[in-house]
């Protein structure tokens, strides 16, 4: 039989219809999910194996949760996702603002239905989609937002005193009985507000003024918060953390494979862009690569984190400079060159937070230094460690028939040194670009010996990668001036930057200047 069509309590009794708490129809639903192979939070990357199980065990608990984790962690998106586990339809009385169960009514608008109307009280069907509720925790939210508070004007227009309960005007509590209620950023909440909610995780009974209330909600509570170490506008007061039961710790992704998957699921490119531009593996590794070093960076603040929010943004301005090229030169095609991704500056200075020290360097010497560590970490993963190549001619002595270890960057490092530059202009044809790149001797032999299968777009990628890797490593020079990038040897910067400047002061020497 449709369930639809039963529009009244009779009908409803007849079709020997049974409700269920709230709690027990997830509980019973997500058993079924188990049993089924079927994740119910579809979408929720490299939660697999820590937030996920503990959330299925405490909803298999009945449990109120709280998810704390810092930002950008996908905490309200679990909890939207849990309207998947509901009941795709439940019956309420027609009128009740509260979700009145017909067969177990709580307001006194259902009881007075029920006694009017008896088995012919009209009920109607509501979605699972409408049993959600949702409230951003901010300091100005009251008792009557949440719980509710009398209504001077229901009062006078129903000529009724503020004694009856019929003048109560309920919060936004009460209306998402019989379904999940979510409270974001509760240590925004004010002390006094959070007390206020004891009594309904406790006991699910509302206070609301003189009124002697008893009206046991049924409701799964869903609150999310930063640590509160971070949290400095306030705190979840002990007895309120007491009563939830289940507190479940959220986190970043911990690898670069995870945080990809998770850029490229939510990352807003449009067709006509895809089709514009091509996206390389390795640029979409630097762009990872930037949340990972922010997060462990000593300039940004680690108790407010790096969202993930970062790199979705990042990707975004990466397309959308390469885009921007292609249209200034009327290309039909284009890729993102590692030049591009000074384009993501802006994406990364608004989604830090820094310490003191971080604020004196300033947000965008800090953005474009995490770039280049972006760069410097990704380059070992493709070609040889600079560095190591360095410890290895400077350890020990060797024998006289014992050859010194051989510099593959030898020749590209040989052309740089005979005073030759390379200038790559951020806005530059791919053409120009490229033909560029073959000028510095040795960089094709050096990209070609390592990647011998490479076509020539990715040949030309990487080739812009090695000059760039070789700069984070201090082995060339890079200094970006003007609207261009300019390679050059690192003694020759060094003498330029020591140099007597017209005051007759030697400007002082520091590694980031000449990079």
């Amino acid at each position: 039989m449709d369930i639809k069509k039963i529009i009244n309590l009779g009908q409803l009794k007849k079709s020997k219809y049974q409700s269920r708490p709230v709690k027990e129809e997830i509980r019973e639903n997500l058993i079924a999910s188990i049993r089924n192979k079927e994740n119910p939070f579809t979408g929720i990357l490299g939660y697999e194996d820590s937030v996920i199980p503990d959330t299925e065990r405490a909803l298999l608990s009945r449990h109120n949760i709280l998810f704390l984790g810092l930002r950008g962690q996908a905490k309200t998106r679990m909890a939207r996702q849990m309207v998947d586990l509901l009941d795709e339809y439940i019956p309420v009385i027609a009128g009740s603002e509260v979700n009145d169960d017909p067969l177990k009514p709580l307001s006194k608008f259902a009881k007075d239905q029920i006694a009017e109307h008896a088995d012919e009280t009209p009920i109607h069907w509501i979605h699972r989609s409408e049993r959600y509720g949702e409230k951003l925790a901010t300091p100005d939210v009251s008792v009557a937002d949440l719980i509710g508070d009398i209504d001077p004007i229901k009062a006078a227009n129903l000529k009724l005193s503020f004694a009856d309960e019929k003048v109560i005007h309920y919060g936004i509590i009460p209306r998402s009985n019989r379904g999940i209620f979510v409270i974001n950023e509760l240590p925004d909440l004010q002390a006094r507000i959070q007390v206020a909610l004891f009594n309904i995780l406790q006991e699910g009974d509302i206070q609301i003024r003189g009124f002697k209330l008893r009206m046991p909600l049924d409701i799964l509570f869903v609150f999310t918060a930063n640590p509160e170490d971070y949290t400095n506008r306030g705190s979840i007061v002990t007895p309120l953390k007491d009563r939830i039961e289940s507190q479940i710790l959220t986190h970043y992704p911990k690898d670069i494979d995870t945080s990809l998957a998770i850029t490229e699921q939510e990352a807003d490119i449009l067709a006509i862009q895809k089709e514009k531009v091509s996206v390389s593996d390795l640029v979409k590794r630097l762009v990872e690569q930037v949340a990972f070093e922010a997060r462990a960076n000593e300039y940004v603040d680690k108790k407010s984190g790096v969202s993930a929010r970062l790199t979705i943004a990042a990707y975004e301005n990466a397309v959308s400079s390469a885009e921007r090229r292609a249209i200034i030169h009327n290309e039909e095609k284009t890729q993102v060159w590692i030049s591009d991704l000074s384009g993501i500056i802006p994406a990364i200075t608004g989604k830090i937070e820094l310490v003191y020290e971080g604020e004196k360097e300033g947000p965008y010497q800090v953005a474009l230094n995490l770039v280049d560590k972006s760069i410097r970490t990704q380059f070992v993963q493709y070609f040889p460690n600079p560095d190591q190549l360095k410890k290895k001619r400077n350890t020990g002595k060797r024998s006289a028939d014992e050859k010194e270890p051989e510099n593959p960057y030898k020749a590209i490092t040989r052309w740089f040194d005979a005073g030759n530059h390379l200038d790559l202009l951020l806005d530059m044809k791919d053409a120009d670009k490229i033909a560029g790149l073959y000028k510095v001797d040795g960089l094709y032999g050096f990209v070609k010996k390592y990647f011998p299968h490479a076509n020539e777009k990715e040949n030309a990628l990487l080739m812009e990668f090695v000059l760039h890797g070789l700069s984070s490593y201090s082995v060339i020079s890079k200094k970006m001036i003007d609207g261009k990038i300019e390679f050059k040897d690192l003694m020759g910067s060094m003498m330029n930057l020591g140099a007597i400047n017209i005051d007759g002061e030697e400007d002082e020497l520091n590694e980031e200047d000449y990079r």
